[in-house]
């Protein structure tokens, strides 16, 4: 029987946002092996109802958990806000889910509003607004609701002038106020930071929950026992190897085309870990 830390760290989103949290995860965690599964054929979640999002998550874990995923790491803030009490209390493996990196973006004290660019389904839920309300006194907080912008990512567009033509669209009514920070609430988002930096002039900071949650589940799989580490020379020497070829630490599988759905992950994640997303 295999060793529990042995086993791979089972991801999934809604389609291919999650593959911005998978990036941080191999930088992080090289020593770790992922299965990950994009729910095409069910994107975007964020404008579906909770109890379909809930229900869909669950089905996602389920299909993870049966090809033998040491833990969970719920790779999208929508999935998270609505299915991860239920994902915990289902579950015997740990589950790690998505926060907006609101806190941060609050502690950094510059004047002006808090932006967060969130789907419809996450400024929705009330743990997104158990968030704001912890934070509110200290910053002034905007959440921006983004429909079809997932559906623009999942489309294979992160640049150019459909992305900057929308994104200057959801930002246009908050012309000339002061912006602090803009808080990237969901993880397809991270793919367009760049054009979204274009349009802020550079001065304001974008910020996502990325980092912060790999932190999350280093401590997780340590204390629970879990953490994979190489400790022999010829592990050390393998997991350098198929660092610098990507995709040999990453099984891939998703509910709708298999072929662009390939396709775009390995171009998002190379894309990812070359610029440091």
């Amino acid at each position: 029987m295999s060793c529990p830390a042995e086993l791979p760290i089972g991801v999934f989103d809604s389609g291919v946002g999650g593959i911005s949290v998978l990036a941080e995860m191999l930088r992080v965690l090289p020593d770790e092996r992922f299965i990950y599964f994009g729910d095409c054929a069910n994107a975007p979640y964020g404008s579906k109802s909770t109890e379909c999002v809930r229900s869909l998550a669950l089905q996602a874990a389920q299909f993870l958990l049966d090809r033998g995923v040491k833990c969970l790491v719920v790779a999208c803030n929508t999935a998270t806000s609505a299915a991860i009490t239920v994902l915990r209390a289902t579950l015997h493996i740990p589950v790690v889910g998505m926060e907006p990196a609101l806190k941060p973006a609050v502690e950094m004290c510059r004047p002006g509003a808090v932006l967060v660019l969130a789907t419809p389904l996450t400024l929705r839920e009330e743990k997104f607004w158990s968030l704001v309300n912890r934070l509110s006194a200290a910053a002034e907080i905007e959440p921006v609701s983004c429909p079809g912008l997932v559906e623009l990512i999942e489309s294979g567009l992160t640049e150019g002038d459909e992305v900057r033509q929308y994104l200057s669209g959801r930002l246009s009514p908050l012309a000339g106020r002061r912006l602090a920070a803009v808080v990237l609430g969901c993880t397809h988002y991270v793919f367009v930071r760049r054009e979204l930096a274009s349009i802020l002039g550079g001065e304001v900071p974008i910020v996502d929950g990325n980092a912060g949650t790999v932190r999350h589940l280093r401590n997780v799989l340590r204390e629970s026992g879990l953490l994979r580490v190489c400790n022999d020379a010829a592990g050390r020497a393998q997991s350098e190897a198929v660092h610098s070829f990507l995709d040999n630490r990453v099984t891939w599988y998703t509910s709708g085309d298999a072929d662009s759905f390939a396709a775009l992950a390995s171009q998002l994640l190379r894309k990812a870990m070359g610029a440091g997303q």
